[in-house]
């Protein structure tokens, strides 16, 4: 894939969609042809090239469909590459990879698409089992994984219960959509976080997550969209800056049986 990638990121009008989604994340194919003076049949075609190399990611919202910019196959060849060649031949591609690991691409929600050398059926038990969510995330669930159900969640210690806390979809193999735990002074404990701090957090609404795995030949791609935030919330730059690595850690158990090294 890696080719399709780099193929993709040669022409420069592919390059100035992907930084216009960088700018302004989830937009209808009529708002990216007015951003850049393109003619329609060459954003389309430009968009088709982006998304078999994975770059962009398309969703279905009402009538509309929205394009995002995905991070996880520029994050892989700057991981495998850039040490390897003279910094300068690839500067701006590693200038990207940090801009999007540091800074959420939208103001309003978190989305990220990789693919994974598994099943649905064993990415599904990986999202819902504690003894795999316990190893990539160090999270565990009390649930019973239905649409309504509550949710406790135990982490570091801590023990977070909360009503609000609850599963939204639960499609085996195909959706799974829960709301976010809350804020709690267990959680900061647990965490070493300053109280006051989990506090200002605990004053936002609470946001979702939600998971959507699509099989791809042998791989299943899954797409994670956390979303349900004010603008300029504090929480998605908090989570924004976490979802790449738990992900990354989940891909990594699910095909090698290990997850990354905790960052902690």
């Amino acid at each position: 894939m890696d080719d399709d990638v780099f193929r993709a990121l040669g022409d420069p009008s592919r390059r100035a969609l992907l930084d216009s989604l960088n700018r302004d994340n989830g937009q209808t194919l009529r708002q990216l042809c007015a951003g850049l003076d393109m003619a329609r049949q060459s954003v389309s075609k430009h968009l088709a090239v982006l998304a078999s190399a994975g770059l962009v990611t398309t969703e279905k919202r009402g009538r509309e469909k929205l394009h995002f910019l995905n991070a996880e196959p520029i994050n892989a060849i700057a991981d495998r590459w850039i040490s390897r060649y003279h910094r300068g031949r690839v500067q701006a591609l590693a200038d990207l990879k940090t801009a999007l690991e540091s800074t959420p691409v939208s103001d309003t929600e978190f989305t990220y698409t990789t693919y994974i050398r598994t099943t649905p059926e064993r990415l599904w038990q990986a999202l819902t089992d504690n003894a795999f969510t316990s190893r990539y995330w160090g999270v565990t669930f009390d649930t019973d994984w239905r649409a309504g159900a509550p949710m406790v969640w135990r982490e570091g210690g801590a023990t977070i219960a909360d009503d609000g806390q609850r599963v939204l979809e639960a499609d085996p193999y195909r959706r799974l959509s829960y709301t976010w735990h809350s804020f709690t002074p267990e959680f900061a404990a647990a965490h070493g976080l300053d109280p006051d701090r989990v506090a200002e957090l605990a004053k936002e609404d609470r946001s979702k997550v939600t998971f959507v795995l699509e099989p791809a030949g042998e791989l299943v791609r899954l797409t994670v969209v956390h979303d349900g935030f004010p603008p300029g919330s504090q929480v998605l730059r908090d989570v924004s800056g976490g979802w790449p690595e738990l992900i990354a850690s989940l891909k990594t158990l699910m095909e090698t049986g290990e997850p990354l090294p905790s960052s902690s």
